[in-house]
This record gives structure tokens, C-alpha cells and sequence, in this order.
């Protein structure tokens, strides 16, 4: 693999457009030949949708990666199709599968696994990794991530971008207020008590919030309700088959009680908050804390103009965070080669635990093998940066992340009632029976 000082040349000379784009037509593979030595090779050509959903040029570093692959692998070329946000990339390569394009591989998100198993259009992994070597690259990843990469015994999500929800909080802004920069908070209890301290309000208007959690149905609405869920004993809002929710139920109830109650006491903003922007209004100071994902970590570092710390999410009835991010997918209906390409594309960049360490460094992604934290250059920034294993260590209390049948259509159902509860427009529970319906009557046919 290059070098780091490699990497940081491609990713400052690389613009996003650049990191965007891809030869051929998106969703295409191709094969064609290429004059090498005076012969002449195949050269399998693979365009690869991918999502970002964070700031600090993760696009830019996969396109380096795809171009330091293809000099390794010269018969194989994998163009990256940026192709928007996690739920933009499924309606893209939905898309793509029913206009007759079938990608041979994507990188989305690792809730769409009963979506597009439904479809019928994702392979296994095991039917591929058939050497003992294989068998132990399959086997080798964090179980937290895999809760969202495997059914029925079989592996059908490859983790990459993977993360977990982390709190991110100013230490300046603590000091100012009194409260100790290295004790941030553990509990529900200490989240309001530091949130009323961190709040800030001149001439009757507030020019810093305590904290902020985003809730727009844009974002990830879902995902941070979650934490409020997963928090009272490991309550989900799904069952592992991914046919059932629990919308209404009371801890759901509590959970989204408990948050709305932050913005009613005028410690979060009363309107809906942007994922988008709740990680600028952190580096702007108009947030003290903030929740977000791990995968902005690099972002926030390299932009923050104040001392600044992360935690573990605080605690409820226990911890938890759900996992969050992108897994690497095959796809049926391909040429053999062109699967044959994907597979050993998707090994190349997860099995190397150098890369994978230099990924999460890069990135602020959790390195997804545990073997990466045994490098010495993971140790070395670490060292350094301990902020960096707090998500990692929060898998220990990890859980699946809400993934269910018509992924699409039910999270908008839920989404929709926590924008309706966060604005002030439905009660909790009025709200949350409306999108218990609506998700029962979508999740019935798939209940056997």
C-alpha cells in the first residue's frame, strides 16, 4: 500500500467532482482490452456506487484507493460512482438493477441488507470465500458490525464505513461554566444537568445550546431515536428478522419523551436540527454537545478551533449505541469474472489491517477488524488522538441498527413522527401509533 504522505498528495489534488466521477455509464461493467507488454490483456472495468453522508473528503480517499488497487490488480479497474446520501445510493442502485445495469458491487448502507435480500439480488459471501484464508477474512471482523452484515447464517453486508453514534462536546465551553473538561456526561440526568449549564442565552436570545441532536427526516431521525431505545436494557425498535417494529411501545415512548423534553426546556433548538449542519453548529460554537456519528471525527479535528472531547452516549437504564454505516454488497446477475473482480476488490480493501487502520485515521470511521489497532501507525495516532477509540470501545455495547423489509418506506414512517413530535406538531404518542400502522400494514407480507 502507498504511503500516507501518497494518499494526502491524491486526496488535496483530488476535488470531489473528480472523486465523483467514473468512467462509462453509472451502474456499468464492462470489460475491455488493454495493450500491456505487447500482448493484450482484459481489463474488467467496475463502476461502484458510494454514499457519503459526512464531512472531511471521504470520496476523494476512496477514489485514491481505487487507483492504488488498480496498480496492484492492472486487469481490474474500479471506477467510484459518488452517487449522494445512503438513502439516495439505494433508490440509484435500485434503479440501476431494474433498467437492466446491475452493478457487479456497491457500497451502501448496511441497513438496506433485507431490502435488497428481498429483491433477490445480493450473493453471499460464503459461496466465494472458499480457502481457509478467505474463511478467516470472512470470520475476522467485529461482531458489533456484523449484526447488520449477516442473516440466517449467512454474510451478505462486507463492513467498511462503519460507525456507532459518540457524543462530541467542548471543553472550552465546559470550563466557562464550571464543569470539569474531562467528565462529560454518563447519564440521562447529567446530559439535562450539563445541557441547562452549557446553554446560553443573551438579551433573550439563545446563542448557544447545550446540546443537539439531530432529527430531520433528511437525516438519520431513526438511528439517534434509537439510542434512546437501546439505552432502557437493549430495547430495539425491531426484531432480528427485520418484520416486525415497536414504534409505540412505551420505552419507544419514553425514549423520544425524555429528547423532545431537551428542546421543550430550551437546551436544543425547538425546531427541527439538520444532520447537515449539527456538526458546523458544533465547530461554530452555537452547540456545546452535539451527537453525531463517528465518521465525522477527522472533519471535527481538523476544524475545531477550541479544545474538544468525545464519550461514550450517556446512559439511560444501561448504555448502547447502534451501528451505523456502509457495507460492501455483490450483486447477482453479473458476469462471473466481473463478481470474481468485485470479490477480490472488497478483500483488497478490507483485509489489509494497515489500510484499514489508515482508513480510520483518514476518516474517523471505526477500523472494522481488530488487528488494525494492532498497527503501529493506529497505536502512534491513538497515542495521540484518544478520542479516536471511543467509538470502537462503545461497540462493546453495541446493537443492531434499525434495519427492517422496505427499509425505504417503513423509516420514513418513523422519521416522519419524530419530525412531527421534535416540531411540536403531534404528541409522542399519537404520532408514533400513526407510524406503528403504517409500518404494520407495509411489514405484513413478509411475516410468515
Amino acid at each position: 500500500m502507498r504511503k500516507l504522505s501518497f494518499i494526502l498528495v491524491v486526496v488535496m489534488c483530488l476535488t470531489i467532482v473528480a472523486g465523483c466521477g467514473g468512467s462509462g455509464n453509472a451502474g456499468g461493467n464492462d470489460t475491455t482490452a488493454a495493450e500491456k507488454g505487447g500482448g493484450t490483456d482484459k481489463v474488467i472495468t467496475l463502476d461502484m456506487y458510494f454514499p457519503v453522508s459526512v464531512g472531511g473528503g471521504p470520496d476523494a480517499l476512496i477514489s485514491a484507493l481505487c487507483e492504488e488497487f488498480h496498480k496492484e490488480h492492472p486487469t481490474i479497474k474500479v471506477n467510484p460512482v459518488y452517487s449522494g446520501t445512503y438513502a439516495e445510493t439505494r433508490t440509484k442502485v435500485q434503479a440501476a438493477i431494474k433498467g437492466g445495469n446491475t452493478p457487479a458491487i456497491a457500497l451502501m448502507f448496511s441497513i438496506d441488507l433485507f431490502s435488497l435480500l428481498s429483491m433477490d439480488v445480493i450473493l453471499d459471501y460464503e459461496s466465494l470465500a472458499t480457502t481457509e484464508e478467505d474463511k478467516a477474512w470472512l470470520n475476522g471482523f467485529y461482531e458489533g458490525f456484523m449484526m447488520n452484515s449477516r442473516t440466517g447464517g449467512k454474510t451478505y453486508g462486507i463492513p467498511w464505513q462503519r460507525s456507532t453514534i459518540i457524543l462530541y462536546y467542548n471543553k472550552d465551553a465546559f470550563r466557562e461554566v464550571g464543569l470539569d473538561p474531562e467528565k462529560p456526561p454518563a447519564t440521562w440526568a447529567e446530559l439535562e444537568e450539563y445541557a441547562a449549564k452549557l446553554t446560553k442565552v443573551e438579551n433573550g436570545v439563545t446563542t448557544r445550546y447545550g446540546i443537539q441532536i439531530p432529527s430531520d427526516t433528511a437525516g438519520y431521525a431513526y438511528w439517534m431515536l434509537q439510542t434512546f431505545c437501546v439505552q432502557q436494557n437493549g430495547f430495539n425498535l425491531m426484531n432480528q428478522d427485520g418484520t416486525e417494529v415497536y414504534f409505540n411501545d412505551p420505552r419507544t415512548i419514553k425514549g423520544i419523551t425524555f429528547w423532545k423534553s431537551l428542546s421543550d426546556k430550551g437546551y436544543q433548538p425547538s425546531t427541527v436540527t439538520a444532520w447537515s449542519t449539527t456538526p458546523t453548529d458544533f465547530l461554530e460554537q452555537k452547540a456545546a454537545m452535539i451527537y453525531h456519528t463517528t465518521g465525522n471525527l477527522t472533519n471535527i479535528r481538523k476544524n475545531a478551533k477550541f479544545d474538544f472531547g468525545t464519550a461514550m452516549l450517556p446512559a439511560g437504564e444501561s448504555r448502547g449505541s447502534p451501528t451505523g454505516g456502509g457495507n460492501f454488497y455483490l450483486f447477482k446477475g453479473v458476469p462471473k469474472e466481473q463478481t470474481e473482480a468485485a470479490y477480490t476488490f472488497v478483500k483488497w480493501m478490507t483485509n489489509d489491517p494497515e489500510r484499514v487502520a489508515q482508513w480510520s485515521i483518514d476518516t474517523g470511521y471505526v477500523a472494522t477488524r481488530p488487528e488494525a489497532y494492532e498497527t503501529e501507525r493506529m497505536k502512534k495516532y491513538v497515542a495521540d488522538f484518544p478520542q479516536a477509540l471511543v467509538a470502537r470501545d462503545q461497540l462493546e455495547y453495541g446493537y443492531a441498527e434499525f434495519s427492517v423489509y422496505d427499509q425505504g418506506n417503513v423509516q420514513k414512517a418513523l422519521d416522519d413522527a419524530i419530525e412531527l413530535i421534535m416540531s411540536g406538531q403531534k404528541d409522542p404518542k399519537t404520532a408514533l401509533d400513526e407510524a406503528q400502522a403504517k409500518a404494520d400494514e407495509i411489514l405484513k407480507q413478509y411475516r410468515k
